[in-house]
């Protein structure tokens, strides 16, 4: 028996006012379609997962790529008429398929659990996953029969005056036998303002005959929340952080004013850690026990060591190792990899280079496409010249060297252990092991000159 999820993802999302299609649109800097298919693949309940696409389909299969499979609507004609795209790729009719929103990121994976177990339980032809609401305004109203199950859903404009103070509502989300989906599908017709082919529509067909259709209520009613346009959004994303913060915090991460962190839905944080205010940290970043991240911090994509103390700072796609010390005001990105007990001080920007033990950049310094050993220091406002307006070069720094003040090292070049850049050199050669590079004009003094230029002046 094979089971099968079809996301709906079609739209174009009008309401949000952006280029992007609506599902595609980033939640804590991941799109909103990812969520729904990580969730959905983490319950290890669903064989197949099958998302309908249409407006700008590319920008959808470019974020989930092969991990999911592909139904095509080119033309919006409604939700029963997506879920119809899918009919070539769900074979096995012997199962069910989970049918629901790809605007709806906050269907966590227990949700998703609960509401199958629910299903097979019941033993339901159709599921309807509902829930209740304070202000049910513009949702189809669920109509329970006898047996308090699921008789009809009543949408907003067909509704009475009683049946408008109904609380309980359609998610949007269902669950049902394959044997019955597509053949209550080719009957349902776009007899209405807009012409199209509603999926809910369903829920008449199979009453008529005489089908066995229930409910599951979710209880977390915000979950089920669909965003349809960017003030949802940001209350989504509010929800979402506040979930995060909650489950990191019982874990024994420490966070001082919860309210300004933001951390992304992938990210991993070991006990004892240490989040200060003003701190994002997004992507499938680490942060190691004992680490103390922030305030005003940004981390993407990255690995932060144990013990590190890093404020005031931005760090993509970089690792840093143990016991070093960032900012405040450094940058890291492209593939930076600074070593263990290392100092990146004030307005040090390090991109795509690796740093040894103990080395030290205290404040500002440029360190670009190079290898660094143990024991460097960069002195203020050195700097490895990597890029000539066309191409990158690489510097190699040895071990214990001392790279003086307002240094240039021009690339490629290679600094040999346990040398010493003298401060304000330009350097473009080589330097071997154990040697004092002095690469600088010569001093010259003119004396009296200020006095001699006065009094021409004054002639």
């Amino acid at each position: 028996m094979k089971k099968y999820a079809v996301i709906l993802a079609a739209g174009k999302g009008t309401r949000m006012k952006t280029c992007l299609p609506k599902c595609a649109y980033p939640l804590l800097k991941k799109p909103m379609i990812a969520y729904i298919v990580e969730n959905l693949k983490n319950t290890g309940l669903l064989d197949e997962l099958i998302v309908v696409v249409g407006h700008k389909k590319e920008v959808i299969q470019e974020i989930l790529n092969v991990s999911v499979s592909y139904a095509f609507q080119e033309e919006q004609l409604g939700t029963g008429h997506a879920v119809l795209m899918a009919k070539d790729l769900i074979t096995d009719l012997d199962g069910y398929t989970l049918i629901l929103p790809g605007d709806m990121p906050l269907i966590d994976e227990s949700v998703i659990r609960e509401a199958i177990a629910s299903h097979n339980s019941c033993r339901h032809d159709l599921t309807v996953v509902t829930t209740v609401v304070d202000e049910p305004f513009g949702y189809g109203r669920i109509i329970r029969n006898g047996d308090n199950l699921l008789h009809s859903i009543i949408e907003e404009n067909e509704a009475s005056d009683s049946q408008k103070q109904i609380n309980e509502i359609n998610t949007g989300i269902y669950i049902i036998k394959n044997d019955i989906l597509f053949a209550s599908l080719n009957k349902i017709g776009n007899d209405n303002s807009k012409n199209e082919y509603y999926l809910t529509d369903i829920v008449k067909i199979l009453k008529n005959e005489d089908a066995l259709m229930g409910t599951y209520v979710l209880k977390t009613s915000y979950k089920a929340m669909g965003v349809n346009d960017l003030y949802a959004l940001s209350i989504a994303e509010g929800k979402l952080r506040l979930d995060i913060n909650k489950k990191h915090m019982q874990n024994g991460v420490a966070m001082t004013n919860p309210d300004t962190i933001t951390i992304g839905h992938n990210v991993i944080i070991e006990p004892s850690a240490a989040i200060y205010p003003n701190t994002y940290i997004t992507g499938n970043s680490v942060i190691k026990k004992g680490a103390k991240i922030g305030p005003n911090t940004e981390i993407h994509n990255s690995e932060i060591g144990e013990s590190v103390i890093c404020k005031h700072s931005l760090v993509f796609n970089s690792k840093i190792g143990k016991e070093t010390t960032v900012g405040p005001f450094a940058h890291l990105r492209d593939g930076a990899n600074i070593g263990e007990n290392n100092r990146i001080g004030n307005f040090v920007e390090i991109k795509k280079s690796t740093t040894g033990f103990n080395t030290k950049a205290s404040h500002l310094s440029y360190i670009g496409d190079a290898e660094v050993g143990d024991k460097v220091n960069f002195g203020c406002g050195s700097i490895t010249v990597n890029y000539d307006g066309k191409n990158k070069y690489q510097t190699i720094i040895g071990d214990n060297v001392f790279v003086g003040c307002n240094a240039n090292l021009i690339a490629p070049i290679e600094i040999h252990d346990d040398s010493f850049i003298a401060a304000g050199s330009t350097v473009n050669k080589n330097v071997p092991k154990g040697t004092l590079a002095i690469a600088r004009a010569y001093q010259i003094n003119k004396e009296n000159y200020l006095k001699i230029n006065i009094d021409k002046d004054n002639e």
